[in-house]
Formats: C-alpha cells, sequence, structure tokens
C-alpha cells in the first residue's frame, strides 16, 4: 500500500477530473467557475505530494513503472503548467457551458504526460502518450464556433496520429531484435539492435515520432498553425507542458535503451539541433501574429534543448532537463499575457478579428503595466538575459557544450540566442515606446495569478538557482546508470 501512494498524484487527479465532469452535469453554466477552482485544488495537492517524493527511486508494476528524481521532475514540470492554465481557465471558461468537460480533459491530459515521465516500458509510453495527445486534440478544438479552432484541432490530430504511428513502427522494430518492451530489458539486449540495419530503421522511426512531439524541425510544421488556432490557454499547454513529453520519453529510450546506438542518435540530433534553432528563430522575425511567433520561439528552443543528446555529459542532461523546467514558466507565462491582451481587445470590439497582432501590444505599458512588465521578463528570460531562469538554463547547457569540446555547436546556439533578441526586443518596444489606443484595463485576477506565478518562477530559478540545478543533475544521474 506503501509503493501505490507513490501515484498518489495521478490519483487525486483522477478522482478530481470524474468529480467534475459529474458535478457539471447538476449545475449550471454560470455556477460552473467553481470547477476551475477544484481542478486548481487537485492540481496543486498532486504537485505537493511529486515534490515530497522527488527523492523516491521505485518501480512498480512488474517494472512498468518507475518512480525516480528524472519522472517527479517532469512531472513538477507537467503539473506546474496545468496549474497555470487552470488558474487562467478560470476566467477563459466563464459562462462557458463546457466548463467541466475542458477541466476534466486538462486533468487526464497532465495524468498522461505523468505517465510518460514515469514510464519504464514501452508499452506505458505509448499509452501515456495517447491519453494526453488525445484529450489536447480535443482541447485544441475546443471553440467549436471558431473555424481557426477546429483547423488547429484537425492538424494537431493528424500530425499527431502519424507520429504515433511512426513511434509505435519504432517500438515494433525494437521489440522484434531485443525481445522485450522493458526500457532496462531493452539496454541489456540492444546489441542485437546494433549489430542490425534494423536497429538504425527503429532509431529513425523513434526520433521522427519524438521529433513531432518536440516540434524539432522538420517535424514541426503543426505546431505554428495549432499554437495560433488554438484557444490561447490551450497553446500555453501544449507549448509549454505536452511537448516536453517527447523529450523525457526521449530521454529515457535513447539515452538508458538504446544508449549503444548513441553515435547514430547524437549525430543526428546535432543536425536537427543545428536545424532547429536556427529555423525557429528566421521564422519568428518575419511574424506579426504574436502566438505564431511565440510558437516559432518555442521550435527554436527545442533545438537548445535537444543539444543535450549531443554533448551527453552529466552536467549537459542536467542544463537540457533543467531547461525544460525554465521553459516551462517562461513559455507559460509568455501566453498567458497573450491571452489577457486578447481579452483586453475584446473588451474594446467584441467583433475585433486577429487579436493575437502585434500591433494590440502597442502602449501596453500604460494599459496593463503588470501583464507587461511580465511579457518583458518572459521575452528576456527566452532570450536568455540574467536574472532569469532562462539565462541559469542556457549558460549551463552551452557552457557544458563548450566543455566537452563542443565548441562550433555551443558558437551556433550563442549566435541564435542573439538573434532572437531581436524579435523578442520588438515585443517590448511595442509595450513600452509606442502610444496607446485606448485607456487603462484592469487585468481578470485568474489570469494575473497565474502571470504573477509564471513570473515568480522565471525570477526565483534565476536568483536562487541552487536547488534547481540540483533537482536536474539528480535527475541526470537516473540517465547515467
Amino acid at each position: 500500500m506503501e509503493n501505490y501512494m507513490l501515484l498518489a498524484p495521478e490519483i487525486i487527479l483522477a478522482l478530481v477530473g470524474l468529480t467534475i465532469l459529474l458535478t457539471g452535469l447538476f449545475i449550471g453554466t454560470n455556477n460552473k467557475n467553481i470547477l476551475g477552482y477544484i481542478a486548481s485544488a487537485g492540481l496543486i495537492a498532486a504537485l505537493c505530494l511529486t515534490i515530497s517524493n522527488i527523492s523516491v527511486n521505485e518501480t512498480m508494476f512488474y517494472g512498468t513503472i518507475t518512480i525516480d528524481a528524472l519522472s517527479q521532475f517532469f512531472k513538477i514540470v507537467f503539473i506546474s503548467v496545468s496549474l497555470l492554465v487552470a488558474i487562467a481557465s478560470i476566467k477563459y471558461t466563464e459562462g462557458n457551458k463546457s466548463t467541466d468537460e475542458f477541466f476534466t480533459l486538462l486533468l487526464f491530459s497532465t495524468i498522461g504526460m505523468m505517465v510518460v515521465a514515469s514510464a519504464n516500458d514501452l508499452i506505458t509510453l505509448f499509452i501515456g502518450f495517447e491519453l494526453a495527445s488525445l484529450c489536447t486534440y480535443a482541447l485544441a478544438g475546443f471553440e467549436k464556433n471558431n473555424p481557426k479552432s477546429i483547423e488547429a484541432s484537425m492538424k494537431y490530430f493528424i500530425i499527431g496520429s502519424l507520429s504515433s504511428a511512426l513511434m509505435l513502427f519504432g517500438i515494433s522494430f525494437v521489440y522484434g531484435m531485443t525481445g522485450t518492451t522493458s526500457i532496462p530489458g531493452i539496454a541489456e539486449n540492444a546489441g542485437a539492435l546494433a549489430a542490425s540495419p534494423i536497429g538504425l530503421i527503429a532509431v529513425v522511426m523513434l526520433i521522427a515520432g519524438f521529433g513531432f512531439k518536440m516540434a524539432l524541425v522538420p517535424f514541426h510544421m503543426w505546431a505554428p498553425d495549432t499554437y495560433q488556432g488554438a484557444p490561447t490557454v490551450v497553446s500555453a499547454l501544449l507549448a509549454a507542458g505536452s511537448k516536453k513529453m517527447g523529450f523525457v520519453a526521449a530521454f529515457r529510450v535513447l539515452v538508458i535503451a538504446l544508449a549503444v546506438l548513441s553515435p547514430t542518435w547524437q549525430t543526428a540530433f546535432a543536425a536537427l539541433a543545428i536545424i532547429t534553432m536556427t529555423l525557429g528563430n528566421v521564422v519568428a522575425i518575419s511574424q506579426t501574429s504574436v502566438k505564431r511567433m511565440l510558437a516559432y520561439s518555442s521550435v527554436a528552443q527545442a533545438g537548445y534543448i535537444a543539444m543535450a543528446f549531443v554533448v551527453m555529459t552529466p552536467m549537459a542532461l542536467a542544463g537540457g532537463i533543467l531547461y525544460t523546467l525554465s521553459h516551462a514558466f517562461m513559455k507559460t507565462g509568455a501566453f498567458l499575457v497573450v491571452a489577457v491582451v486578447g481579452y483586453m481587445v475584446l473588451s474594446d470590439n467584441k467583433n475585433a478579428k486577429d487579436i493575437d497582432h502585434l500591433d494590440n501590444f502597442k502602449g501596453l505599458a500604460k494599459r496593463m503595466p503588470i501583464t507587461a512588465f511580465a511579457m518583458m521578463v518572459f521575452v528576456f528570460a527566452l532570450s536568455g538575459i540574467p536574472p532569469t531562469a532562462g539565462y541559469v538554463s542556457k549558460f549551463i547547457l552551452f557552457s557544458s557544450t563548450i566543455e566537452s569540446g563542443l565548441v562550433w555547436l555551443a558558437v551556433i546556439a550563442i549566435l541564435n540566442s542573439a538573434l532572437s533578441l531581436y524579435y523578442y526586443a520588438r515585443i517590448v518596444k511595442y509595450m513600452y515606446f509606442l502610444p496607446a489606443s485606448g485607456g487603462k484595463v484592469s487585468e481578470p485576477l485568474p489570469y494575473a495569478i497565474a502571470i504573477i506565478l509564471a513570473l515568480a518562477g522565471v525570477l526565483v530559478i534565476g536568483i536562487w538557482p541552487e536547488p534547481f540545478v540540483y533537482w536536474a543533475m539528480e535527475a541526470a544521474k537516473v540517465l547515467m546508470i
């Protein structure tokens, strides 16, 4: 029974999700706001339980589930993002008759992400992916009367299904050559894969499958359209939460199970990292939609994290793992700011189009000073300006790349970070140096709370990084056994 308590966060979220779904049947639309508070309370409880078990190292269900520093770290990432989204969504779902479905899908998508983080077996991994993906497909199309939302959902569903098929194809090759789907078991029998061309095919299929989830170029084509068309709070969940599933899965499968094939996938990740960060930053420069700009920025950020797979030193892995937490706060906060600006635009004009256009950020510092300041911190953190979480993560990752002798890769990453400053600074210019088109607007309280919490996460990691670096290093040790 003590072991089952290690799954208390998942159990709590499942029970809260079912409670919300059933409760929503018996309360009116105007009273459904309480469901957002219930979801947020459940996520806070799950977060506290996960943090309390961060140093546990146990396996469950015949070795298919593992609770270790790596799984707990990524669970903290997933729950933190979902909590910020849930708080902001209290305002977003206000007066919506489908509020109960929204929060139920949000919680079950979080459970799917947590299952991926703990998966010690390829079948368990795949089930977790599908649970999270099916929920987020529906969330992306939540605005059923908005053609862009439906388009985003369909594109996400089609490309996501393709990535799942490729991943499953790769898993079948691995199983066929090793006779097991257990990640430790594959590691013991991976010599058969290394000695056969099938091993190369399996690695290609798995990288393609994970690459879609991580939004690495050339598997990124779904991300800009999906992030732009989906409700902004859902875009935050996709960019900051669900795409991290691909990273934790790749860490487990490639670094642990297929370590013997590392020369093959390290070379692939080197090319993918360079192309991804470069294309993401270059294309982001020309965007006038802030959501689309942040989507390409998110693609570029994935390229930075992918460097950890190339360097493969303990410190580089720790840097990549820490980057996922930093990026979670930075990107969630940035998308929630876009959501607040959209609310402001619609409050001025209910028939407004392109509510995420860059022009809507003109004079934001005068209209919404808290939101503008938070956005400035978020975009500077994304570019790696101290003292923020983005700076700490990039410093660890880039310096470990240099120490390993891959100076050329670090130089490319640093140049890309400098390039990103152009379009990030452009947002700051619009907010602080261009005239406002209206009077001051009060930020809705749920949005304000979520943005302030994200801002606190970015600044705390940047100013007091020691405990977070320690947790990331403990998580990296799991990969080096």
